[in-house]
């Protein structure tokens, strides 16, 4: 079992920054994707940033440019650098794991292939 635990959400101006951070408990797989979904109430978790296990990294369009995705496995430890945040960024922020993905890109992969989910962190952005 593969626990994931997120921080650093809080309530920030627009324009401002934020580092969330995923801390996980040790990975062996050879193949993975590990990505950060957002949701709003009501509505359907969104994955806006993702990283295979070979570094790539691929972002949803109204992130591109403002958020960057990276990884630490040194520190088991699973980053999103959002900047110049907008209202429109309010949600709560998850990390999630899908061992065993093989591909090149998997942000736009559903919710479902993932095994894995952290508790989530709020990000409230105002303008």
């Amino acid at each position: 079992q593969v626990r994931l635990v997120e921080s650093g959400g809080e309530s920030v101006q627009a324009g401002g920054s934020l580092r969330l951070s995923c801390k996980y408990s040790t990975i062996k797989w050879r193949s993975y994707c590990m990505t950060w979904f957002r949701q709003l109430p009501d509505k359907k978790r969104e994955g806006v940033a993702a990283i295979v296990r070979t570094g790539r990294t691929g972002y949803i369009e109204a992130v591109k440019g403002r958020f960057a995705i990276s990884q630490d496995n040194t520190n088991n430890t699973l980053y999103l650098e959002m900047n110049n945040l907008e209202p429109e960024d309010t949600a709560m922020y998850y990390c999630a794991a899908a061992p065993g993905y093989a591909g090149s890109r998997c942000v736009d992969l559903d919710s479902s292939y993932y095994n894995f989910w952290g508790q989530g962190t709020q990000v409230t952005v105002s303008s």
